[in-house]
């Protein structure tokens, strides 16, 4: 517990929140219907990629830059932060979600509103096919963050945000058709709550944390191991605190710091 004595846990957990916020309001408003016809599917993956990006290059050094619970759930598995910020991470997550979705209702005009860009399977669409999607579009998204963000990777190119921000976007270019490109529990659950709508909401839960897991495991385990022991795995799940100990500190949780290049 001595991490919620820490002040960086807390600009951390903040900003996740901040994060979040701006995922939201950014990525749903880029996706309501302002007129007539079809929604322009390459503005809206655009948008949620371009601002994943932002924001990793901007809050990925303070507290990783999940802004999504099943990122937060990846890491978990792999035993990279402990299981008391994870939470704190979660929670901070969806409740900048809902305050994002929040704003841009009361800033968007009642006849442009809509389901709020509510996440829905589409026609002929069973719940089936809709996890199995969910579940492949987390999985390389994950991987993509787990590969960009790997400080064991040797002469890592280009840019960790762009490289970030290109995998959700492939991700919505192709699950839009199918499930409206959850990917993220935290951006599926805003508009939900707002909405009152829970239609097949589990979807976008089940679907993004199968896929996040099995992203965490293919990664860590199989194609890049970590050689951690089970004792160094429970050390971090506890967030132990920093010691010397035989000059070497024990691992705390601590989010990874991206180290961001230009392209």
């Amino acid at each position: 517990m001595w991490e919620l004595r820490s002040a960086s846990f807390w600009r951390a957990i903040f900003a996740e929140f901040f994060a979040s916020l701006f995922y939201v309001f950014f990525g749903l408003g880029a996706s309501l219907r302002w007129a007539p016809g079809p929604l322009h599917v390459l503005q809206v993956a655009l948008a949620f990629g371009l601002a994943l990006a932002t924001l990793v290059q901007a809050v990925g050094h303070i507290s990783g830059a999940h802004v999504n619970p099943a990122v937060t759930f990846a890491f978990l598995v792999g035993s990279q932060m402990s299981l008391l910020r994870a939470i704190c991470y979660m929670v901070a997550q969806l409740l900048g979600a809902v305050a994002g979705a929040a704003v841009l209702y009361s800033v968007t005009p009642p006849a442009v509103r809509g389901n709020l860009a509510l996440n829905t399977l589409r026609p002929g669409v069973s719940v089936g096919q809709a996890t199995i999607v969910e579940i492949f579009l987390t999985l390389q998204f994950v991987l993509c963050i787990f590969a960009t963000y790997d400080e064991r990777r040797n002469g890592r190119l280009g840019s960790v945000a762009l490289a970030v921000g290109f995998s959700l976007t492939l991700g919505h270019l192709f699950g839009m058709y199918y499930t409206g490109a959850g990917m993220n529990p935290a951006r599926s659950f805003a508009p939900a709550i707002l909405t009152r709508n829970f239609t097949n909401h589990w979807v976008y839960w089940v679907g993004p944390v199968i896929g996040a897991g099995l992203g965490s495991l293919l990664y860590d385990f199989l194609l890049f191991p970590r050689l951690k022991s089970v004792s160094e795995r429970l050390s971090i799940l506890k967030g132990s605190r920093p010691s010397e100990s035989n000059g070497q500190p024990e691992v705390t949780g601590e989010p990874v710091e991206l180290k961001t290049q230009a392209l």
